[in-house]
């Protein structure tokens, strides 16, 4: 059972699946669930669930028709449907694709949003639930009350310890509901962490017109990807798992170091880019990169982060690969797509690696540049004063959200230092720290984006 069936888990765990199915391995396969919109699923149950991976890299464009996916529930339409599939005997893993925010946790402290209307209300309506670890656990319970084996709960987010942070969360939840059932999934239920890695685009218009002309098909919901992809995960399976490894995935005995890696290096500099790029009016990703004063800045940047990543892991290679990958420009990967829901990805991308560096007394300035460049963005118009849409509910919704028109680049880092969500209790009483944003925050204000981290990477600040 997949819970989160957007276009991620498909250009992804999908995949690796497909390539199961295609070798003989026909004792697997995946029956996935929108835990909010229909649309996925209506796109796809015409076509039987079949839909086609767009494989782009540079000029070169390759398809192939994906069959893993058996069926799509709709959890709002029917949650009880959602439940008796996840007590089937036969779901022996439960993986997870609902972002950041489908935790309802802050990710600040790892802790489970006690007051969330979604969790307020799974506590007390266990049989109908809204949210994920309202879902697993009343699946849980119920496979326990049954003697039925619990499911292996793999979450495929980028979370920090993706592992660890969900059952920290399911059991901070269960305890609130039923201590037997606590007690039981700390004993019996795994929770291997894992690391996944691709760039996965939204789909559009064109990619669709694109699989007609060349297939002669037509689909409703194609998925565009690059050819690199990654997936790390931790040996802890006791009732199985499909052979993922004949598609390349690597089983370790602590994911962490790679997981370091590529929130930090990848997505940290993603949303770095999506910050600057909006600020800058620049609309997709590879444009940016292109840009030698984002380049310069990235490069910076991820020197900086690298110190907190295992030397073994060469992040050296793997920004090289990155900076390939960034630049695609078949993919159209758009900034905005990336910003959305920042408030929720700052936190384990950019503070966590910020932190260390600052307690170890190392250079943190692009870090800081970004952090900056992210509250910039959230003032929603561009340095030529074209508004854009910040589509980050938790951050819109925050009560003491400054307008940045009126208030000063002191008082808007005070104001945002202030949202203990993002920051955390220990980064707001770091007072150079504090004075270093602000400092950041005002010369993205007089110069603009590009010039203003033209100048940190020329020793101008």
């Amino acid at each position: 059972m997949h819970l989160g069936i957007g276009n991620f888990h498909r250009a992804h765990q999908a995949i690796y699946a497909d390539d199961c199915l295609a070798a003989g391995q026909l004792d697997w396969g995946i029956i996935g669930a929108s835990l909010r919109s229909s649309e996925t699923r209506d796109a796809l149950a015409p076509q039987d669930n079949l839909y086609t991976i767009v494989g782009h890299q540079d000029e070169q464009t390759s398809l192939r028709i994906v069959g893993s996916i058996g069926h799509i529930l709709v959890a709002p339409e029917g949650p009880a449907q959602l439940l008796k599939a996840l007590v089937d005997p036969r779901i022996r893993i439960v993986t997870l694709t609902v972002t950041e925010k489908g935790y309802t946790t802050d990710l600040a402290s790892r802790t489970l949003l006690k007051d969330h209307p979604d969790v307020r209300h799974d506590l007390e309506h266990v049989a109908a639930p809204r949210s994920v670890v309202g879902f697993l656990a009343e699946a849980i319970a119920r496979r326990r009350e049954r003697s039925v084996r619990p499911f292996t709960v793999l979450s495929c987010d980028n979370l920090p310890a993706n592992g660890d942070t969900v059952r920290k969360i399911l059991l901070e939840f269960t305890a609130g509901r039923d201590t037997d059932l606590e007690h039981y999934i700390r004993d019996e239920v795994a929770f291997p962490s894992s690391m996944v890695d691709r760039i996965v685009p939204a789909t559009t218009d064109e990619v669709r017109a694109e699989v007609s002309r060349k297939s002669g098909l037509r689909d409703a919901w194609p998925v565009m990807t690059e050819p690199y992809t990654q997936w790390v995960i931790e040996e802890q399976f006791p009732a199985g798992r499909p052979d993922w490894a004949r598609s390349g995935a690597l089983f370790v005995g602590n994911v962490a170091p790679y997981e370091h890696m590529k929130l930090r290096l990848l997505n940290g500099a993603h949303s770095a880019i999506a910050a600057i790029g909006r600020v800058a009016g620049l609309e997709t990703v590879d444009k940016a990169i292109g840009h030698p004063a984002i380049r310069t800045f990235i490069e910076g940047y991820w020197t900086e982060a690298g110190a907190t990543v295992s030397r073994e892991l060469n992040p050296g290679a793997y920004t090289r690969k990155l900076l390939e990958r960034f630049a695609n420009p078949a993919l159209g990967h758009r900034t905005e797509q990336i910003a959305t829901d920042a408030s929720q990805k700052v936190p384990q991308r950019i503070l966590t690696p910020l932190r260390e560096l600052r307690a170890k007394g190392l250079p943190n300035a692009h870090l800081v540049f970004a952090v900056a460049a992210w509250i910039r963005s959230c003032a929603g118009y561009d340095d030529s004063g074209k508004a854009f849409s910040l589509n980050d509910p938790t951050l819109t919704t925050w009560r003491g959200m400054p307008d940045q028109a009126l208030c000063s680049a002191e008082e808007t880092t005070s104001a945002f230092m202030s949202n203990s969500s993002v920051f955390g209790d220990e980064l707001p009483r770091d007072i150079p720290f504090v004075h270093s944003v602000a400092s950041a925050l005002q010369i993205f204000r007089e110069n603009g984006a590009v010039a203003a981290i033209a100048a940190l990477s020329q020793n101008r600040i």
